[in-house]
């Protein structure tokens, strides 16, 4: 963990009736000083997404060799890579060479979108690679749970997410733009 990073626990219960996955997942997640609550956030909603007892976060911002999270296998095989925000093509095409599937969660209201547009023709070469947009009105939604107790409820189904906290639940639909 970074010096000064700021600790968050989280207990998350997960209902993704896509994977037929229900479970109950206490995570630590320490916040660089440099990261905002809307990644922090984001990152829980790709574990959510992805939910298992193989997943697990990288070591954090500016870790080069290591996504946000990661799958690995019991050989120690990467099956899935897990990045949020707009990483940039070479790290792409690098994760993708050394994944089975490459995912990424971007967000960042018009930023995202001029990263998607120019890098599309790119992204298309890449077989394993997938990326779903969070728009920025979700995305301040989901900040609004940040803090550093969280019990969160999560429902997953058909590209929607409804997450709840003891005072608000609030409603996501995700933008798939390559799958």
């Amino acid at each position: 963990m970074a010096s000064n990073a700021t600790i968050y626990k989280a207990a998350l219960q997960i209902a993704d009736l896509d994977r037929q996955y229900y479970q109950d997942h206490a995570l630590t997640v320490a916040r660089h000083p440099s990261e905002t609550d809307e990644r922090v956030m984001m990152r829980l909603l790709a574990f959510a997404l992805h939910a298992s007892d193989s997943l697990s976060f990288g070591r954090g911002v500016g870790t080069e060799d290591e996504p946000a999270l990661w799958q690995k296998d019991l050989t120690g095989a990467i099956r899935l890579w897990i990045e949020v925000g707009q990483p940039d093509e070479k790290s792409l095409r690098q994760a993708c060479g050394r994944a089975a599937q490459v995912v990424v969660y971007a967000y960042g209201a018009r930023s995202a979108d001029v990263w998607w547009a120019k890098n599309r023709p790119l992204f298309d070469q890449l077989e394993n690679l997938a990326v779903t947009l969070l728009p920025v009105e979700s995305l301040r939604a989901l900040a609004s749970l940040a803090s550093p107790n969280m019990q969160l409820q999560w429902t997953i189904q058909d590209g929607h997410l409804w997450i709840a906290d003891d005072a608000q639940n609030i409603h996501i639909e995700l933008q798939r733009l390559k799958t």
